[in-house]
């Protein structure tokens, strides 16, 4: 807390148990074997100067500043390079060295503009720094000679300039490209004097490949790479650390303010989940929090076709409760309920539950993993018997074969993407299992072994294939199986079958059978192989099961309980593992206890003084059907907009229209609040204090950069509507709410925010018997002692393309932008996706007179919309493919109500479609409404 900047050693730490014993300016030190003699001498406490040295990359050598003498050895080595050795003797303060690094600064100097008073780096620059360490007084060469002085600013990019004359080509940003992210977006062109960073081919930074993760800015050492809002707002001057509220990485980042105004957001060296790196969402598009589209006072009406009114906090808080206590007493108990937020804190989104079973009095209560990753829960629960992932982010290091199913890392899960980057240009293999082509399918320096282009729908068919060649062909680990698992037998005769060989289900999934065999056999004799999945495997209609099939293919091959492996969900948002862990499932209460078990029941109504039902309420499915059959009548939802991200949309409206009292908590108005008849502000990350849970468990700390501007935390107006309606609820800080969460969820048990401050962050479960948390599960026994076996017969969905819609319609994400876009679509990144687009491929673009840029009208037999074309060979002949960030395409008008077989998650990617070319009149209309929505 508070830190700016944190210590840098130089070069990165070295693992392992061998040990060197070095003397440095005489002090005696003891370090790990292969360390670098200047990190040896940072941890000695002395520093030694350096420019292209810093601990986040491997040590390049170029910068000379760095010199130190060795006794035995000739000439000056440079530090960075140089390993340490038993009984090496180093001095690194010498007249010698004190007038050769003179030299080297002198040098650099002569070549920078000498504007450090006015630039926008003064107090943060290493050159300006490093010139007063080696005690540079003068510079003896003039301006005259050739220099860079006049070199162009390029500012392309919507959030960091590149002003060329400042780079002093140290390589450091060229290296975090490589080593950090791994997109290979810059180079140094020319040699010597002439040498020079470019983005691509010199194209500008908004025009290359890079992908604006902040890398580079982050590791240059001038004023070269500056971020837009330090040369507006000026240098920070003190620091929050707290969690990024985008995807489910969960990212640790220091907001940086001057003042109370936050200038930037950076990446936090120790961050668990993301060890100093980040994406452009987290690095960058945080400008949504104080835009002045925010609700900031809550707003009153009486019907939705009436304009609202704002208000005072008791006053809207007294309406929401005398309405629903009014709803109740006409139609009962059950015919309200709430939606929690996968935004919210742990803290939020427990007061919400706890303030509908508690002052609603029934179990209505659902998230937004309802429609993600629901199965996800099911399926592991099930297997293993618990609802998470298997492994910690850092084990992907230790896989030698990964397997990407239905997910893109590199746009939905950035950071853990450059990850799996770094460990396949190590070496590790890749299986891709995607109708679409990902970007990690072939990118720079990594080319999957096997991209598996299956066809929408299918997964179920092809883990049982994968999973038949392992048992017919003797790849089987007989040993875990025999000792950590059951129901083995039944399952194995039932996956031997011939109807679930490669051959067989070939005409199915479209993938030849030798593909699948080569890569049953990777996965299953390749070392550590580890899975990671995304909405691709859970929202179909048979997500629960193929989330068991991939269970039961990990335990299989005993690929399970240890680094490198595993079973790992990537979440979507950022607290969507949290939101399922603090008991938002209708049928569960906080860490996945069914609301029948007595015990657990007891638990509760003893803590909160109410009894609870032993029933399972509404799943929001159920909520919508109700409402729309006149039993169901009041709402909360809680940061969510269902009315873009839920499918079905025309069901999802006419339910949302039936209902007497809907209650919207967010942001912005959004196209949930346009069926509202209550609107309450809600807080952004920045107001909020709490924590976040990601997708390996990950217990992060929230922390409050600025102090809420509604007025009111969200815990709290859940607390004052529970008391409003009769139940006395109240905390005094969201501490006591984890308090309450750690007494209630033996999970948590050892959770709190003392603990998360002092340890920094800790994975459940966290208890007595993990104080320090767990990062990989399952290491000895699963969680419901053996892991079980569970047959999964593959079951077509009833979806199907037919003579009047041909196509297959699937949905995903884009780096740019998150979810329904209501935060990244208030920032500058909509420079990179302004609009939806329909991938189609070239032949039935062809076949329907289509091409690039036209706007076509994409048809399902539920609803239709329009948007762009973009001819793409990613995807196969029959499929087509859009995001859905933005509410004008509204991709969900056209997905239809099939749904998971055990969990209600809707079957977002297989949808039956029609393309068609819109009239030149048509096209207009939309170029119209388009031009509108920019302007507003």
């Amino acid at each position: 807390m508070g830190l700016l900047k944190e210590p840098d050693f130089g070069t990165p730490a070295r693992a392992g148990e061998a040990t060197v014993t070095v003397e440095i300016d005489g002090v005696p030190i003891t370090v790990p074997e292969g360390t670098s003699v200047m990190r040896a001498a940072a941890e000695s406490g002395t520093d030694i100067p350096k420019l292209c040295a810093t601990d986040s990359l491997e040590a390049f050598g170029s910068c000379r500043l760095c010199l130190v003498e060795v006794d035995g050895r000739k000439g000056t080595p440079a530090s960075c390079t140089t390993p340490v050795a038993e009984g090496m003797k180093v001095r690194t303060q010498t007249p010698r060295l004190e007038k050769l690094r003179q030299g080297i600064m002198e040098l650099y100097i002569s070549d920078h503009p000498l504007d450090c008073l006015t630039c926008s780096a003064n107090g943060d620059c290493e050159l300006q720094d490093m010139s007063g360490v080696v005690g540079l007084r003068q510079v003896r060469y003039g301006y005259e000679g050739a220099n860079h002085l006049d070199a162009p600013t390029d500012t392309s990019n919507p959030y960091f300039d590149f002003d060329a004359s400042k780079c002093i080509v140290c390589s450091r940003c060229v290296r975090a490209c490589d080593e950090v992210q791994g997109t290979f977006a810059l180079t140094i062109e020319g040699r010597g004097f002439d040498s020079k960073v470019v983005a691509g081919a010199g194209d500008p930074f908004l025009e290359s490949d890079c992908v604006s993760c902040g890398a580079c800015v982050q590791a240059c050492p001038t004023a070269t790479l500056q971020e837009k809002s330090v040369v507006d707002l000026g240098m920070p001057t003190r620091s929050v650390l707290t969690t990024c509220a985008y995807c489910g990485v969960g990212c640790s980042f220091k907001a940086e303010l001057r003042g109370d105004e936050l200038v930037r957001m950076v990446p936090y060296k120790d961050g668990g989940a993301n060890e100093g790196h980040s994406c452009v969402k987290g690095r960058f598009a945080f400008g949504y929090a104080t835009h002045p589209d925010r609700k900031l006072k809550p707003m009153i009406r009486e019907r939705i076709t009436d304009e609202w009114r704002e208000t005072d906090w008791d006053t809207a808080i007294s309406y929401v409760a005398e309405k629903f206590r009014d709803i109740q007493a006409r139609h009962g108990t059950n015919s309200i309920g709430g939606i929690t937020s996968s935004r919210c804190t742990n803290e939020e989104v427990y007061a919400v539950q706890k303030m509908v079973r508690a002052a609603f009095g029934n179990n209505n209560v659902d998230t937004c993993a309802r429609v993600c990753h629901s199965p996800t829960g099911y399926g592991l629960k099930q297997t293993f018997g618990t609802s998470a992932g298997t492994q910690d982010f850092r084990s992907v290091a230790s896989s030698d074969v990964m397997v990407v199913i239905g997910a893109n890392p590199t746009d939905g899960h950035p950071v853990f993407a450059s990850r799996m980057k770094r460990r396949l240009r190590e070496g590790a293999k890749l299986i891709v299992i995607d109708p679409r082509r990902i970007d990690l399918v072939r990118t720079p320096h990594i080319e999957a072994e096997h991209h598996l282009q299956l066809a929408p729908g299918t997964n179920v068919a092809m883990v049982n294939a994968l999973a038949h060649v392992v048992v017919t062909e003797g790849l089987v680990d007989e040993s875990f199986v025999g000792s950590r698992c059951e129901g083995f037998e039944d399952w194995a005769e039932f996956i031997a079958r011939p109807e679930n060989s490669p051959e067989a289900v070939e005409s199915i999934t479209g993938v030849p059978a030798e593909q699948v065999r080569d890569a049953a056999r990777l996965y299953a004799t390749g070392g550590n192989s580890a899975i990671y999945y995304g909405l691709g495997v859970t929202e179909h209609s048979q997500g629960s099961t193929m989330v068991m099939g991939m269970a039961n293919l990990a335990m299989v091959t005993g690929n399970i309980g240890r680094d490198g492996v595993g079973v790992n969900p990537l979440r979507g948002q950022n607290n969507v593992q949290g939101s399922c862990d603090m008991g938002s499932f209708p049928h569960e209460l906080s860490g996945y206890r069914h609301v029948s078990d007595d015990a657990v029941r007891e638990v509760f109504e003893r803590l909160w003084e109410r009894p609870i039902l032993p029933d399972p309420g509404l799943r929001i499915p159920n909520m919508f059907d109700s409402a729309v059959d006149g039993t169901f009548h009041g709402l909360f939802v809680q940061g969510e907009d269902i009315a873009q991200s839920d499918p079905n949309t025309q069901h999802v409206q006419a339910a949302l229209s039936a209902m007497e009292l809907v209650v919207v908590q967010d942001l912005f108005l959004n196209e949930t609040s346009k069926f509202a008849h209550v609107f309450l502000p809600g807080t952004s990350f920045l107001e909020k204090d709490g924590t976040f849970t990601n997708a390996e468990r990950r217990i992060n700390r929230v922390r409050p950069v600025m102090v809420p501007k509604p007025g009111k935390d969200e815990w709290q107006v859940a607390c004052e509507i529970a008391q409003a309606m009769g139940y006395d609820m109240h905390y005094d800080h969201p501490r006591e709410i984890m308090d309450e969460i750690a007494a209630v969820t033996p999970t948590f048990a050892g959770v709190s925010f003392g603990k998360l401050d002092e340890l920094g962050s800790v994975q459940w479960p966290c208890n007595d018997t993990a104080p320090e948390g767990t990062p990989v599960m399952h290491t000895e026994q699963f969680v419901r002692g053996k892991g079980k076996f569970v047959l999964t017969p593959f079951v077509a969905t009833r979806e199907r393309s037919t003579r009047r819609f041909p196509l297959v319609l699937t949905t995903g994400r884009i780096l740019s932008q998150y979810n329904v876009g209501a935060q990244t679509r208030r920032t500058a990144n909509v420079a990179w996706h302004p609009e939806d687009v329909l991938e189609i491929h070239p032949h039935d673009a062809e076949d329907r007179g289509i091409s690039s840029g036209d706007v076509v009208n994409l048809s399902s037999r539920v609803g239709t919309t329009s948007l762009r074309a973009k001819i793409s060979d990613r995807m196969p002949v029959g499929v087509v493919y859009t995001t859905f960030h933005h509410p004008v395409t509204g991709a969900n008008v056209v997905t239809t109500e099939n749904s998971d077989w055990a969990t209600n998650c809707p079957e977002y990617k297989v949808t039956a479609v029609q393309v068609a070319r819109e009239t030149r009149g048509e096209q207009a209309d939309v170029e119209q409404r388009e031009a509108v929505l920019s302007e507003s």
